[in-house]
């Protein structure tokens, strides 16, 4: 008898890329093995974001898909059960299920730890099933020990899920929960585990990574920093990162790990969101851009190499032109080497969602535009300055075009470089002899060539 298969299509962050592995390693107590081709599926699980508008409507256009080829006369003898997980379930449960008859299963990103009960239930009696409860700790204690089967060289890793900031543009609060820190040796048995299965580079994960306050096995509560110390001395750790960090919460104990924890790479996310105080105040984010430059300026006095990233909104309600123009300064002052940029969408059930003179969408896109042609410069300016420079590139997957790998350096950046294959999953010393906005060029250096 052939196993069940399980297609599982994830949307949007890298906690929900980490959640699906571990929905998969969960089914497996079913016995269902990933299959990457849905018509060949005995379960379907849609991951999904729901941070903005378009993210959450991709959904729907594949629940609408799933449907029409469960109709269609081959696939009519494969039942196929289908899951929706993930931060739209959590915020539209029944409406999905009012709008996609095809969904027997609605599970959130709380309650994934349920869904092999869930699939059992389902289909012994048929009836369609919802739980989109909260609690991060059931979850975690309930979860499987890991048993990916890839053996990659980097991993995921979640220590912190929700957000207690609640700015006002944003579902996190509604979607994931209160902060919530897992505790410490729960933390270190996966990092174990992980590097059991090949992984030498962990992320560390959270909505708000560095409010980390987790128990320690000596009975307080550990920082971020104390966390990432602990982690780096595992045997078998190369390489560590964390994101995503609130500007509120960046202590000098964590910017002092950065120069001294060799371990911790020299990349930092920050979003600081507008460039206007009130603009900032509106959104609830608890920090003025004068506090942010000054957290920046103490930042690269302890590393002055360090990469700086972050995330800005234009056109959120009532921004004005003037203001707009604040967040472009203080873009040209920080000089990022990447930064995620977006117009204001209104999510449901947001404070923000129900403010008044919301920016036209031709104003939010012009905007929008401005700004990523002097994020692009700056991501040009900072990739030539590696030009040269010999980094460490951790290679971890095959590139587009014949004998290429592709990496990634210190900073983040993806490196492609004509290597032997060999080097798949090391990291390896590379010349940068070229660079794009989006991308390096390099060549093997010293003694592996």
């Amino acid at each position: 008898m052939s196993a069940k298969k399980v297609f599982i299509k994830t949307f949007g962050c890298q906690m929900n890329v980490y959640d699906s592995e571990r929905i998969l390693e969960s089914l497996s107590s079913l016995g269902f093995e990933e299959t990457s081709q849905i018509s060949c599926a005995d379960l379907v699980v849609l991951n999904t974001c729901n941070i903005r508008e378009k993210a959450a409507e991709k959904v729907y256009s594949e629940l609408g898909r799933i449907r029409r080829m469960c109709e269609d006369s081959a696939h009519r003898d494969q039942k196929k059960t289908v899951v929706v997980a993930g931060c739209v379930a959590q915020a539209e449960s029944y409406e999905i299920i009012n709008r996609a008859s095809v969904v027997d299963i609605i599970v959130g990103p709380q309650s994934y730890h349920m869904l092999p009960e869930m699939i059992k239930d389902t289909e012994r009696h048929g009836h369609k099933l919802i739980d989109v409860n909260f609690n991060h700790q059931q979850k975690f204690n309930t979860l499987p020990q890991r048993n990916t089967k890839n053996n990659r060289a980097t991993a995921f890793l979640t220590v912190q899920e929700g957000c207690d900031k609640c700015c006002t543009f944003c579902v996190v609060p509604y979607t994931r929960g209160a902060e919530y820190s897992r505790p410490v040796e729960q933390i270190l048995n996966e990092a174990i585990a992980l590097i059991s299965r090949g992984a030498f580079e962990i992320t560390l994960l959270g909505q708000n990574v560095n409010a980390y306050r987790g128990k320690g096995p000596d009975g307080r509560m550990w920082s971020l920093s104390k966390l990432i110390n602990t982690l780096s001395e595992l045997d078998g750790i190369k390489r560590l990162r964390y994101t995503t960090s609130h500007p509120c919460d960046i202590d000098e104990e964590l910017i002092e790990c950065h120069n001294y924890n060799s371990k911790l790479m020299p990349h930092l996310h920050l979003p600081f969101q507008a460039g206007s105080n009130r603009i900032l105040a509106a959104m609830n984010r608890k920090h003025t851009s004068e506090e942010y430059l000054r957290i920046v300026d103490s930042i690269r006095l302890t590393k002055a190499d360090i990469a700086l990233s972050t995330d800005i909104i234009v056109g959120f309600p009532g921004e004005t032109v003037a203001e707009f123009d604040k967040t472009l300064r203080v873009v040209e002052e920080v000089g990022f080497a990447q930064a995620f940029s977006f117009k204001y969408s209104p999510r449901p059930g947001t404070p923000a969602a129900a403010i008044k003179n919301h920016i036209s969408e031709a104003e939010k896109a012009s905007r929008l535009n401005a700004l990523q042609s002097l994020i692009k410069e700056q991501q040009l300016r900072f990739n030539i300055s590696c030009i040269n420079k010999t980094l460490p590139v951790l290679f971890d997957r095959h590139g587009r075009n014949s004998g290429q790998l592709l990496g990634r350096s210190p900073y983040l950046q993806p490196v492609h470089a004509i290597i032997p294959y060999k080097m798949l999953g090391q990291i390896v010393p590379v010349k940068i002899i070229s660079a794009k906005t989006n991308s390096l060029f390099g060549i093997l250096q010293g003694s592996q060539l």
